[in-house]
């Protein structure tokens, strides 16, 4: 007998870009870095924040909605050269809403003419679910009461998160390889009969990377940069390119393999904030339903030694 068919179910499938992907997509991941690999925390030497909002597939109705922002700072913890950050997301899907809030701790070390983090997050999953079913008519369909597999109540469930990632740095390249979900985070739903559904959070991996291409007219860079996603089941690639002028603007294209072409612009205030925007446009049959995506970012990085004298100074009158 055939399962209930939902209207959650199938924006859920579509929502993760039809690799069963859990993690929201992002199409500047190079500036969102914190939210995928701990190990980038502290690691630019600089107090960094970053504000990125995401709405995905503009005029389907339930499509995903991702607001996430990340602080990072480097420290000195018992003389150990580290970096600390905070990250807080907020996914909507349908009438799934998740919101999750992590600390981050790296390890940092010097390593050839970069740098190294090894870093960890933990934190807490909330995942809401508010359901309304819609049942089709038929025989061969049950409700979601008579489903154990199909939770039917509202529900609000806290769940442990734990990721961790690895981050290179040096001036003209980077590299990561991080996993998130470690710990495989389940979630429980009861339902009303005092079943319960408990689904879990798969384990995500990710690596990145990317390189600086300095041109013969030094005011004009060229940032290729790639970021490889598997829940251990599928693989997804996106490969990007952008041309950086006196990096203070830049502008390129993204291919998000089998998905959508992104084309994404972005340059640097007068006072150091950097702003930047993205459009997605679909390549799979949703485009018949969307206008495409959009995506925002806000970031601002200053130093720690901002407005502070490099050297200190004795008072004359203690020799």
């Amino acid at each position: 007998m055939k399962r209930l068919t939902t209207t959650f179910l199938f924006l859920v499938f579509l929502a993760r870009t039809g690799f069963c992907q859990q993690d929201p997509v992002s199409s500047q991941y190079m500036f969102g870095t914190m939210g995928y690999n701990p190990g980038y925390a502290g690691i630019s030497g600089m107090i960094c924040a970053t504000a990125m909002t995401r709405q995905q597939w503009v005029g389907f109705k339930g499509a995903p909605s991702t607001t996430s922002f990340a602080v990072s700072a480097p420290v000195k913890i018992f003389h150990i050269e580290s970096g600390v950050g905070l990250v807080v997301k907020s996914d909507n899907t349908g009438f799934d809403k998740d919101i999750s809030l992590a600390g981050t701790y790296s390890y940092l070390m010097d390593v050839g003419t970069g740098k190294l983090g090894i870093g960890i997050m933990l934190g807490m999953l909330n995942a809401a679910l508010s359901p309304t079913w819609q049942i089709p008519t038929g025989d061969s369909f049950v409700s979601a009461t008579d489903d154990p597999l199909i939770p039917d109540n509202k529900e609000s469930y806290v769940a442990f998160d734990a990721s961790l990632g690895g981050y290179y740095k040096t001036d003209k390249l980077y590299a990561g390889l991080s996993v998130t979900h470690i710990n495989n985070p389940k979630i429980k739903y009861n339902k009303s009969d005092g079943r319960s559904v408990t689904p879990y959070v798969s384990r995500h991996y990710y690596l990145t990377g990317g390189y600086n291409v300095q041109l013969s007219n030094p005011a004009y860079e060229i940032l290729p940069s790639i970021l490889v996603f598997s829940d251990g089941k599928v693989l997804q690639a996106t490969l990007n390119t952008l041309v950086r002028y006196n990096k203070k603007a830049w502008g390129g294209l993204s291919y998000r393999a089998g998905d959508s072409v992104t084309g994404m612009i972005g340059f640097e205030l007068f006072n150091g904030i950097r702003i930047g925007y993205s459009y997605d446009f679909p390549l799979t049959d949703i485009r018949k339903s969307t206008t495409g995506s959009h995506e925002f970012m806000v970031n601002y990085c200053f130093d720690l030694n901002l407005g502070k004298s490099p050297m200190r100074y004795k008072s004359i009158r203690f020799l």
